[in-house]
């Protein structure tokens, strides 16, 4: 099943290039939060991941969670969150039926309290590992409990409980992942390392199918030249050898098959993609 799908800014952050890759400059470079609005015959509208929202600021505000602000500047506009964004191309809020989350950090769960009618898939490694954090346990894992609305384990399901099949061989080294829907159009992989339970997706397209990776790296020529991050990015990853082995699987992937669009939620590149297809 061919799905089709748009990619969405949702408010950038600022760090110096060389935290985020080797050889990287000192100045201060954007990076955005991504997102994929994918259209389903069957379900509809699907968000993987919601970005930012203004609520960061407001969560934010006091000690300890204002290191996060400090040290993760955002910026995000009322007209850049996600909900503006996809009224402007003539999709309400209502119509989206389900928003799969990556993981629980705030710059991919910020706007899910906007969508009060969708259902949402999420990996219960991934929830299990935040749901009970508070103060600087929930800052080191840059979750804030505040950004998901009260009733969240009521609307979600987990993707551990959906099939798990075997991949294709053009997916290699890649070998297994769960089917989301049921039918195979969505597959949800497992990218371990940045955060317990990262989950990456896979959808067919044309010309090339789509594979968004989340938070396994920071920009395309990091899995394309096999870059690894600074070391003191690994005082926020979940696990540094999981992260290099995730990292290492993706480039493997790059060079086996570039029939395979790969999606980092945070590559610049991507984004002037974005912007000269929107002018």
């Amino acid at each position: 099943m061919i799905l089709d799908y748009k990619l969405i800014a949702v408010g950038y952050c600022k760090h110096p290039e060389f935290i985020t890759i080797k050889g990287g400059k000192w100045c201060a470079k954007k990076y955005p939060a991504l997102c994929a609005l994918i259209k389903h015959q069957n379900y509809g509208y699907i968000l993987y991941d919601t970005g930012y929202s203004e609520r960061f600021f407001d969560e934010t505000r006091k000690w300890p969670f204002s290191l996060y602000k400090k040290f993760t500047p955002v910026t995000i506009e009322k007209e850049d969150q996600i909900e503006s964004q996809l009224t402007k191309i003539g999709i309400s809020k209502d119509e989206i039926s389900l928003i799969i989350l990556s993981h629980f950090h705030a710059d991919h769960i910020g706007s899910v309290k906007d969508f009060p009618n969708a259902k949402i898939i999420c990996s219960k490694a991934a929830f299990d590992a935040v749901k009970n954090k508070k103060g600087f346990l929930a800052l080191q894992k840059g979750y804030l409990e505040n950004l998901l609305p009260r009733n969240f384990i009521n609307k979600a399901e987990f993707i551990e409980d959906k099939a798990l099949i075997n991949l294709d061989k053009k997916l290699h080294p890649f070998t297994s992942g769960y089917d989301l829907l049921g039918d195979k159009s969505l597959i949800a992989i497992e990218l371990p390392g940045h955060a317990i339970g990262q989950m990456g997706i896979f959808f067919q397209q044309q010309p090339k199918d789509i594979f968004l990776i989340a938070d396994s790296c920071w920009s395309s020529e990091a899995y394309k030249k096999l870059k690894l991050p600074n070391f003191i990015t690994y005082l926020i990853h979940a696990n540094k050898n999981a992260y290099q082995t995730t990292l290492k699987n993706l480039h493997l992937l790059y060079k086996n098959n570039q029939n395979i669009k790969i999606i980092p939620s945070h590559c610049d590149e991507i984004w002037h993609e974005i912007m000269r297809d929107n002018k």
